[in-house]
């Protein structure tokens, strides 16, 4: 049985695929643990537990919200060395692989959090009317608002339609120039009602909450998320010891495709030209994946969290 103090509280966010991530990463005592999407330490309260008071958890994010969720996981951490390490997850992976510092587990959980969704002055959220901001980092310099009231028409639609995958980019993003020239967008509110007027009327009816793909779009634009997600993996892989596992937990399908691609040119044996009789090149495979698939929720899980019902679950493990 978990300590109680390392498990999420009910108001805390939800770790999802909690049990398939243990299973992934099969933390052993003493073992180096980096848990590079801390939030409020779900995950690393269960990871922290199966290191049984022996090893070490390195946690980073970027988001100064988490240090009282990391103060309260240190306290309660038994014999295990601990850190936080403020900074985009990226970033401060590439540092410690060049460093030298080697781990044998890591979790990327990609996506936005509870604790930053549940808070509406964040600006994350189209169900309540507050700032447009949704940056993870708030010292950061653009936020939602500078891009929604500077960007060009077509490069709000590029947003749109790349990283919402919204069929109606085009319009919104004409409405949203057309909106600005009378007055700036300060608020979500603003935003979410010029969104529904520029939609076809049965589209603000349909599966989901019509704003929801383009608030997609710019908190991934705002925070740089895919870059970050290209940049991490290698890093994190050169962290790995050999046979050190990684986990990434994905909540769009541009996401998954970066994970399944790494994970895939990992796996590689020869990269000789298909017409050389034999291998001259001598490149041996850097990883093993652990599943074909991607691993997703349960409907029990779903039902008790709808937010984990894009998850998807990708673990290799370093050759």
């Amino acid at each position: 049985m978990l300590p109680n103090v390392l498990q999420p509280n009910a108001t805390d966010h939800v770790p999802v695929l909690a049990e398939e991530v243990r299973e992934a990463l099969a933390v052993r005592p003493g073992e180096t643990v980096v848990d590079a999407t801390f939030g409020s330490g779900g995950h690393a309260g269960l990871l922290g537990a199966d290191l049984q008071g022996r090893g070490r958890l390195i946690a980073i994010d970027q988001d100064p919200a988490v240090k009282p969720y990391y103060e309260r996981f240190r306290s309660h951490a038994g014999g295990i060395q601990t850190r936080l390490l403020r900074g985009n997850f990226s970033t401060v992976l590439q540092q410690l692989a060049s460093n030298g510092v080697e781990a044998d587990a890591i979790l990327l959980d990609i996506g936005v959090s509870s604790m930053q969704l549940d808070r509406p002055e964040r600006g994350f959220s189209y169900a309540a009317d507050a700032p447009l901001d949704m940056r993870m980092d708030p010292s950061a310099e653009v936020s939602a608002r500078e891009l929604v009231n500077e960007l060009d028409e077509g490069e709000l639609q590029t947003i749109f339609r790349r990283y919402g995958e919204e069929r109606y980019a085009k319009q919104i993003a004409r409405a949203i120039v057309r909106r600005r020239r009378e007055r700036p967008f300060e608020r979500t509110g603003d935003l979410v009602d010029t969104i529904r007027a520029a939609i076809p009327a049965p589209a603000r009816f349909g599966e989901g909450h019509p704003a929801k793909r383009v608030f997609q779009a710019l908190r991934i634009a705002v925070n740089d998320e895919l870059r970050s997600l290209e940049e991490a993996l290698p890093a994190a892989l050169e962290m790995l010891r050999p046979g050190g596992r990684l986990c990434v937990i994905s909540f769009h399908s541009l996401e998954d495709r970066i994970v399944k691609t790494f994970l895939r040119e990992g796996e590689r044996g020869c990269i000789c030209p298909p017409d050389f009789p034999v291998c001259v090149c001598g490149h041996e495979p850097v990883l093993r994946a652990l599943q074909r698939r991607p691993v997703r929720p349960s409907a029990d899980e779903v039902a008790a969290n709808p937010r984990a019902s894009s998850a998807r679950l990708r673990a290799a493990v370093r050759a």
